[in-house]
């Protein structure tokens, strides 16, 4: 004969019970703030993008920033790198789940980013300078820019740090 006891729950029972309940629903809440998407723990840093296109790339070997608003100015660290593009390899099948695959390929621009804390979403003077392997100056331009917030979990799932990309084409910069 099985005879089973029957015991009332405790109160630290009852409230891991609740804690558990509460955080299960926080993570129901998160997946649906993003109408449907799944909201991550990605975030994206506040900073300045630095791209530099071909064929100029080939003589910049350093850049530096100097980034001011409200009376202060910062000059972040930033290392330029070579980028890449993606060159596709192609899909296993024609399904829409089939697993595709690309690598990267140089592509003779230079790219770096620069992180700069407390950087508003409001205008800013942005002076960069390029330099070849010489010290020389290739490049040194002022801009008045304005940050704008990112999203790196798509506009349902709250904002990252604002950011500024800066592309060096030619001489000319641009900000986007």
């Amino acid at each position: 004969m099985d005879v089973t006891r029957r015991v009332p729950p405790t109160r630290s029972s009852l409230l891991a019970f609740g804690a558990l309940g509460a955080a299960l629903l926080a993570l129901t809440a998160c997946g649906a703030e993003g109408a449907g998407a799944e909201c991550t723990a990605i975030g994206s840093s506040p900073g300045m993008n630095v791209a530099v296109e071909p064929p100029g790339a080939a003589r910049v070997a350093s850049a530096s920033l100097r980034v001011c608003w409200d009376g202060t100015c910062r000059e972040p660290e930033i290392e330029l790198r070579p980028s890449s593009t993606s060159v596709p390899m192609g899909c296993e099948g024609e399904e829409p789940d089939a697993v595709c695959g690309a690598s990267a390929s140089p592509d003779g621009g230079k790219t770096g980013f620069a992180m700069v804390e407390g950087l508003p979403k409001a205008p800013v003077r942005v002076t960069l300078t390029l330099r070849d392997t010489g010290g020389r100056t290739l490049v040194d331009r002022r801009l008045d820019v304005t940050p704008k917030a990112t999203f790196p979990n798509g506009k349902g799932c709250g904002e990252g740090g604002p950011q500024v990309v800066l592309t060096v084409a030619d001489g000319t910069v641009t900000a986007a």
